[in-house]
C-alpha cells in the first residue's frame, strides 16, 4: 500500500492524515493489512534504513536514521496491529473507515495505538530533516503486541542486536494518559501470569456420591482461597497485585453424572514484592494443600506475559515530563497502573518511559482519538526528540 504521505517532504505531515492512513488498515493481529508497508514506504522516502524483521508469520519494522558513533541513540517503539472488532453492528461507523466527527477520530486502532506511531513517525521524519542530530534515532514498530507474539518486538530486538544497534533510552507510545493528555506517564508495569488449573476425582454417579471423588467442591474451595487471600497491599512504586478467576469450565453434558475433571483460569497481576516464580509457588501451595483436602490432584499450567518492572525516576523521565509540560502546561504523574506493553521487553537494555494518549476508548466499540490530541503529541514527541539530541542530562 502506498499513502499519498509517501513522498519526500515539501510540508510538514499531518498526523491526523497518517493516523487516518493507517486505520484504514485493517490490521487485526496478526494480518499486517498494509500498515507497515505504509510506513515503510514514508519512513524510506525520507531518508530512514528501513528493513522487514518478520519472523514466525508477524510482521515487523525496524527504521533506523544515523550511524549513531558518537552521539545517542534514542528508539519510539510501537505496534499497528490491533484487536478484532467485535460485532461490526455495535459500531456506529466503519471501524476502519477512520471517519473524523465532532473532533474525534474513529476507527480500530485510533487509541491503541495508531495515533501515536503516526505522531512519532511524522515527528521523527521533520526533526532529522530539520536539524540532523548526531546520534542514531530507531523505530521499532511490532505487527503482533496484542497477542504478545514472541515473534514481535523481541524479534526486532534480536536483529537490534545482530546488527550491533544498542538504544539508550527507548519511549514506548501506548495510551498512558488518564483524562486528558500528558497527565500521566508510565515508568513501570505489574508482572502478568495467567494459570491453568484442572482438578481431577473419580467420576461416578450423582445418587452414590460416595463411590465417587467429586473435583467440583475442591475446585469451589481453592477458588474461594484464592478469592480470600491478600497478594500484599501494594509496594512504594506498585498497586496491590491481583488475582482474577476468568474462567470455570467443568463440560458436563449430564445432570446425573459427577465429573472426572473440572478446569479453572486465573490471571495474576503482580507487583515488584514479587517474581512469576513466587507467585507460581503462592498457587501451588494453597491448590497442594486444597488436594491433600479433598483427595483429588490439581494439575496446572501457565502462561507469562510478563515479568514486572520498574524503570526508577531519572534523566530521562524527567526529560519526558520536562516535553510534556513545554507542550500542555501539564507536569504527568509518573505511574505504573495497567496492563502489560511490549516495554516488558524493552527494559531489559535500557530504560524505557511509556507516553502516549488518553486511553478511554481502547479496545472499544467505536474506538477513538481527538484530533487535537493527536497533534499536541506529535509536538510532544518532537520536543522529545530536540532535548534529547540537544544534550538534556540523563
Amino acid at each position: 500500500m502506498t499513502s499519498q504521505l509517501a513522498t519526500k517532504l515539501d510540508t510538514q505531515i499531518d498526523p491526523v492524515s497518517l493516523t487516518a492512513d493507517l486505520v484504514r488498515c485493517p490490521s487485526v493481529t496478526p494480518a499486517e493489512g498494509g500498515a507497515l508497508e505504509l510506513l515503510d514506504d514514508l519512513l524510506s522516502a525520507n531518508g530512514f534504513d528501513c528493513t522487514r524483521v518478520d519472523r514466525g508469520g508477524i510482521s515487523n519494522l525496524c527504521a533506523v536514521w544515523g550511524a549513531g558513533k558518537n552521539g545517542r541513540t534514542f528508539g519510539y517503539s510501537g505496534h499497528t496491529d490491533v484487536v478484532p472488532i467485535g460485532n461490526p453492528a455495535d459500531w456506529t461507523c466503519d471501524p476502519f473507515g477512520a471517519e473524523i466527527r465532532n473532533g474525534l477520530l474513529y476507527g480500530r486502532g485510533a487509541t491503541d495505538m495508531k495515533s501515536s506511531v503516526a505522531a512519532f513517525t511524522a515527528a521523527a521524519i521533520e526533526f532529522v530533516e530539520a536539524t540532523p542530530p548526531d546520534g542514531r534515532l530507531i523505530l521499532a514498530i511490532t505487527g503482533a503486541e496484542e497477542t504478545a507474539s514472541p515473534d514481535g518486538t523481541p524479534a526486532i530486538l534480536d536483529w537490534m542486536n545482530a546488527q550491533g544497534f544498542q538504544a539508550d533510552h527507548f519511549l514506548v507510545g501506548e495510551p498512558t494518559s488518564l483524562r486528558t493528555i500528558g497527565d500521566a506517564i508510565k515508568i513501570g508495569r505489574r508482572g502478568a501470569v495467567t494459570v491453568y488449573l484442572t482438578v481431577t476425582g473419580v467420576q461416578g454417579h450423582s445418587g452414590y456420591p460416595e463411590k465417587a471423588v467429586n473435583p467440583l467442591p475442591a475446585l469451589v474451595e481453592l477458588l474461594h482461597v484464592f478469592e480470600a487471600d491478600t497478594l500484599d497491599d501494594g509496594t512504594d512504586n506498585f498497586a496491590p497485585s491481583t488475582l482474577a478467576i476468568t474462567t470455570v469450565d467443568t463440560g458436563n453434558p449430564a445432570h446425573n453424572i459427577i465429573p472426572a475433571e473440572c478446569k479453572a483460569t486465573v490471571n495474576i497481576r503482580f507487583n515488584d514484592k514479587w517474581t512469576s516464580q513466587e507467585i507460581l509457588g503462592w498457587v501451588a501451595a494453597r491448590a497442594d494443600r486444597i488436594a491433600q483436602d479433598f483427595g483429588v490432584i490439581i494439575s496446572s499450567t501457565h502462561r507469562l506475559s510478563g515479568e514486572c518492572f520498574y524503570t526508577p525516576p531519572g534523566g530521562f523521565s524527567a526529560l519526558i515530563q520536562n516535553a510534556i509540560r513545554q507542550e500542555t502546561g501539564l507536569t504527568p504523574a509518573l505511574t505504573t497502573t495497567g496492563g502489560i506493553s511490549d516495554a516488558r521487553h524493552l527494559v531489559a537494555k535500557c530504560p524505557v518511559v511509556e507516553a502516549g494518549l488518553t486511553g478511554e476508548t481502547l479496545h472499544k466499540v467505536d474506538e477513538h482519538a481527538s484530533v487535537e490530541e493527536i497533534h499536541k503529541l506529535k509536538s510532544i514527541y518532537a520536543q522529545i526528540l530536540r532535548d534529547y539530541f540537544d544534550g538534556a542530562p540523563l
